[in-house]
């Protein structure tokens, strides 16, 4: 019988990663070892997720006493220190990263804080030249952002820099119309930079709800992001000065003191080895799996962004936990990635569960119910933030195929109701809801006539 160093060797130090390795150590006695080439807790808690949120309540902050000055109270507006905000950034993800490495290691996980690549099925290849066998290996490697040719060697930015940044720009350009790009454009104008957001596609959000695409669309408008879509990137220097010089599709030439390309990520893969061991991948470089996150390589399985299945920080925890449930404990578990719910943290947040109207249309016959309104706190003070919330019901089972919200707190707001959504609520089950008055999300149960 072969002898291995380990059960399980694991690569990449996220959340996907993590989890696989302390329930497959701590719950189901495997031998495990785990390599990060970065720091450990991954693209969520290191370089996303949670900067990203932070980011986002300091940039709600400036909007907040503006909203308290015009509710009476007496406030007194300054600049936005970057410097003191990221003293306390660095800080807080110093302790998480803590968190995350003793937590992995008091479950029994050993941690190479090095580069390892894949040699063959069973080996795996440090950075410093030893070589280490495992009985299984999981990639958790993650995505990573990228700059397209032939401006990748210019100096512009990807969503990884935002965090590292010395100071705060005075203008930027975001390039892309995803949740990424859609969420600094938001937060970099809340702390005073002038963002110029531009996407070459005919409106933000792909892949959302049409009517959640134009409501944030309009929101970013009107937070004073300058959004040109439908316009693409035709030329980029960089000057003398450092700043930049763009030209685009519709014939403006402007410069920026810096330009943020959040176009997409890729599995990150590159250089791991995958090609060697035999690990098939996509066209895009994400690794293949089936449902059980195992590859065509028996020994090698994969899980979270590197799958390129739902790149959500969740999602990959679930299918972390699930591989260890099925190797090691005995237990086979496919993880459901249907009827998912995500939040985009734009200003208002957007939440969304379940099916678009065009992708329910698509299965059969719908009713729309929706309504759009400025919520007490904002119409008080006249101002012009409006939410959104629209139910997407099938005409024959009255079953609610999709739940989409922009509204303050509508990332907290979509978590309950994907609870209904998933447990295949009707619409009459809504209605059947006392509402809970006064508050914005009381419109759920209160939309009872169809729009269309």
């Amino acid at each position: 019988m072969t002898q291995f160093d380990y059960d399980l060797f694991v690569i990449g130090g996220g959340s996907g990663g993590v989890r696989a390795a302390r329930i497959a150590a701590s719950d189901h006695g495997a031998k495990v070892a785990m390599a990060e080439e970065y720091r450990m807790g991954g693209t969520c808690v290191i370089r996303g997720c949670v900067p990203k949120k932070l980011m986002v309540f300091a940039a709600g902050h400036g909007a907040a006493m503006d909203e308290g000055a015009a509710y009476g109270w007496q406030v007194e507006k300054g600049r936005f220190d970057w410097q003191a905000f990221r003293h306390r950034l660095d800080a807080e993800l110093n302790r998480l990263e803590s968190i995350y490495t003793r937590n992995a290691e008091g479950a029994g996980v050993t941690i190479y804080h090095q580069r390892a690549t894949i040699a063959d099925p069973h080996t795996v290849r440090l950075a410093d030249g030893r070589r280490v066998t495992a009985k299984h290996i999981l990639i958790a490697t993650g995505g990573t952002p990228f700059i397209p040719a032939p401006y990748d060697t210019l100096g512009a930015w990807t969503s990884n820099d935002i965090f590292l940044m010395d100071r705060l720009p005075g203008s930027m350009l975001v390039l892309g119309g995803g949740f990424i790009a859609c969420e600094m454009a938001g937060v970099l104008q809340g702390l005073g930079v002038q963002v110029t957001q531009m996407y070459r596609g005919k409106q933000i959000l792909r892949g959302f709800d049409q009517d959640v695409q134009e409501h944030v669309a309009a929101a970013q408008v009107a937070l004073g992001i300058h959004l040109e879509v439908n316009t693409d990137l035709v030329s980029l220097e960089r000057l003398p000065d450092g700043r930049f010089r763009a030209a685009c599709t519709q014939g403006r030439v402007r410069e920026f003191d810096t330009v943020l390309f959040a176009t997409g990520r890729r599995p990150n893969t590159d250089g791991l080895g995958l090609e060697a061991a035999g690990v098939a991948v996509n066209d895009g470089g994400a690794v293949v799996v089936d449902a059980y996150s195992q590859t065509n390589i028996p020994s090698i399985f994969a899980v979270g962004d590197v799958t390129d299945r739902i790149q959500l920080t969740p999602v990959a925890i679930r299918e972390g936990h699930a591989f260890a449930d099925t190797v090691f404990g005995g237990t086979p578990v496919a993880v459901d990635h249907e009827t998912v719910a995500s939040a985009v943290f734009t200003r208002p947040e957007a939440g969304t569960v379940g099916l678009t109207e065009a992708e329910a249309r698509a299965q059969g016959p719908v009713e729309i119910y929706m309504a759009s309104f400025r919520p007490m706190q904002a119409a008080f003070i006249n101002a012009e933030t409006k939410a959104l919330f629209k139910l997407v019901v099938c005409a024959q089972t009255r079953r609610v195929l999709g739940c989409h919200i922009v509204a303050p707190g509508a990332g907290e707001l979509i978590q309950i109701a994907a609870v209904a959504v998933k447990m295949g609520a009707t619409k009459e089950d809504f209605d059947r809801t006392v509402a809970v008055h006064p508050t914005m999300s009381e419109e759920l149960v209160l939309l009872r006539k169809p729009v269309r």
